[in-house]
């Protein structure tokens, strides 16, 4: 195997993962690592608890969009370097550009991030606040430690929910709790997102890599098409009549009974 840099050094195996790789640096601000079919994406702006700057936005996005194209990619997973996850969009340089045309990179982000065939799992370990949690949200799974602490911090700033949280939260919590986690902007900590549904499990800081390598392990190891299908299906289905689900599940059956798997 060589790494995504075209470096072909031996690596050595990782449980659960397979294969170690030299992390490659897509800009400063975000790591992207490849290791046995799981690409991670670490948000690297620590003196900011990575913050989302215009420099980042335009790396994700563009990260995405190459997961989305790469078959190699089995499983993502997005974090954050330094003891944060993502303390939300920087508004420290607001920079030149209009607001409409700064929302479409957060728009163009939530649809890759959602529409992704592959599985996606935020571990989070410190704040991940405003756009930083709901770009968390917007991943299958949700890992989180006891320290972590989250936040719809928007109306504390001013501001209206964005990167899909006004989708994202009522289905996850239902419309009551949304209003209240929007409109209060009320910080809460790991085990009330876990009891929201809001996070997927929660494990100790000194075992949570472990944990996430595990479970990246498990989803790379499953049918990859069956898995993107089934996502799809999940994702789409809430908003469908069931007429219209079946339907679905049956194309996509067909499109799996093709498959080797």
């Amino acid at each position: 195997e060589t790494s995504r840099g075209g470096c072909n050094r031996p690596r050595v195996p990782v449980p659960g993962i397979g294969c170690e790789a030299e992390p490659v640096t897509a800009g400063e601000s975000l790591l992207v690592d490849d290791r046995g079919g799981v690409r991670t994406l670490t948000l690297n702006r620590p003196a900011r608890k990575n913050a989302l700057d215009s420099g980042l936005w335009d790396a994700l996005r563009n990260a995405l969009d190459e997961v989305g194209q790469d078959p190699e990619v089995r499983v993502l997973v997005v974090t954050g370097a330094g003891g944060a996850f993502c303390s939300g969009a920087d508004l420290s340089n607001p920079g030149r550009a209009h607001p409409l045309r700064k929302m479409r990179v957060l728009t163009d982000i939530a649809l890759l991030l959602h529409e992704l065939p592959v599985p996606t799992i935020a571990k989070i370990d410190g704040v991940a606040v405003g756009a930083g949690w709901n770009l968390a949200l917007g991943c299958d799974f949700v890992v989180a430690t006891p320290r972590s602490s989250f936040s719809q911090i928007f109306s504390r700033r001013g501001l209206s929910l964005d990167l899909g949280g006004s989708w994202l939260l009522p289905k996850l919590v239902g419309l009551q709790q949304a209003k209240r986690l929007a409109l209060l902007a009320e910080t809460i900590d790991a085990e009330q997102a876990h009891r929201l549904n809001l996070v997927t499990w929660v494990e100790p800081e000194d075992t949570i890599d472990a944990f996430v390598d595990d479970l990246a392990g498990r989803l790379v190891a499953g049918p990859p098409v069956a898995l993107a299908q089934t996502k799809a299906l999940l994702n789409e289905g809430a908003d469908r009549p069931l007429r219209e689900s079946l339907a679905g599940e049956a194309r996509a059956q067909a499109v799996n009974f093709a498959t080797a798997d």
